[in-house]
């Protein structure tokens, strides 16, 4: 089946992630956000305008006391007056005086319980595009542009070697404990509310799912009964007059249940000239945006070399 996956948090059964954001001064938004998220279910949150780190869910609140909660501010407070450092620095490798800017780093590691493998990650951006990142096999940091190889150079060898050790050991120590605090939350199923969008008549209809849990969906298209394979997206690009020549279903596959058919009739498309407006879609993608952002999220994200101890990863 052509499946195209819309949204996808963590490919393993369990995921435990870290969003780090640093952006400059001149827009209504925290020069610093640190997130946490478990099975892309946040659950720690921090930034520069508060500077504490607070619970999210019940399930960390009620199993973790106030030593937690202040090494954990302690150490996002370091990240913070590191990233307003580094902000400055990546601007003075693109040779950049002043706009606005955005440092990012992201990191977490995959666990499949059902096989026991295990994956992990760690990237960094700058301004929505790929900085450098840690290739675990080799243990060594991969410099897609020529700003960042004075980074790789600085933290290949021993902060490779202590990510790593971080990523594959530590972090699934931290995310099982996790998992277990939160077990009833983290295990509930939500089905996917499914929608036909369209911004104008003669645009692509969009199959879109939102508010499921967990964050993992698959869309794909079929036509008079017969999967499409030869277009993997959530858009269907077909004329007004192909519409009305064929059957065509949308097929929404999430782990809350049977798949969902949504057959496709010009009733059920929601666009900007029939008071349904695909500015619904645009709010939603909005969202999807921001939530990153806030999460920490928008392309890549930036993060600091490992050289802290393994307690500050939490």
């Amino acid at each position: 089946m052509g499946l195209f996956i819309i949204i996808l948090i963590g490919l393993c059964s369990h995921s435990l992630q870290y969003f780090y954001t640093g952006v400059t001064r001149g827009i209504n938004f925290p020069e610093f956000t640190d997130v946490g998220l478990v099975d892309g279910e946040q659950f720690v949150y921090y930034d520069s305008n508060i500077r504490q780190a607070i619970p999210k869910v019940d399930w960390i609140k009620n199993n973790e006391g106030p030593e937690y909660w202040t090494r954990v501010t302690q150490i996002a407070q370091g990240h913070e007056a590191d990233f307003k450092a580094n902000v400055g620095i990546a601007m003075q490798r693109f040779n950049q005086s002043g706009g606005i800017h955005t440092f990012q780093w992201m990191y977490g590691c995959e666990w499949d319980d059902e096989t026991g493998a295990t994956d992990g990650y760690e990237q960094y951006g700058y301004d929505g595009a790929d900085f450098i990142s840690l290739d675990l096999k080799s243990t060594s940091y991969v410099a897609p542009v020529p700003q960042a190889v004075y980074t790789k150079q600085k933290k290949d060898g021993v902060a490779a070697e202590f990510m790593k050790n971080y990523l594959t050991q530590i972090c699934i120590y931290w995310m099982e404990k996790y998992v277990q605090y939160g077990k009833s939350s983290l295990e509930r199923k939500v089905p996917p509310q499914v929608s036909l969008l369209q911004t104008v008549p003669s645009s692509p209809v969009v199959c879109h799912a939102t508010g499921f849990y967990p964050g993992k969906v698959m869309i794909s298209w079929q036509k008079d009964g017969r999967d499409l394979h030869e277009d993997k997206r959530a858009e269907l690009k077909v004329t007004p007059d192909e519409r009305k020549k064929n059957q065509f279903t949308c097929v929404v596959e999430h782990k809350s249940g049977d798949p969902i058919h949504m057959i496709l009739t010009e009733e059920k498309i929601r666009t900007n000239s029939n008071n349904s407006p695909v500015t619904v879609l645009g709010l939603v993608v909005a969202a999807l945006v921001l939530i990153p952002v806030v999460v920490g999220v928008v392309m890549v994200v930036k993060r600091r070399s490992g050289e802290r101890r393994s307690k500050q990863h939490q």
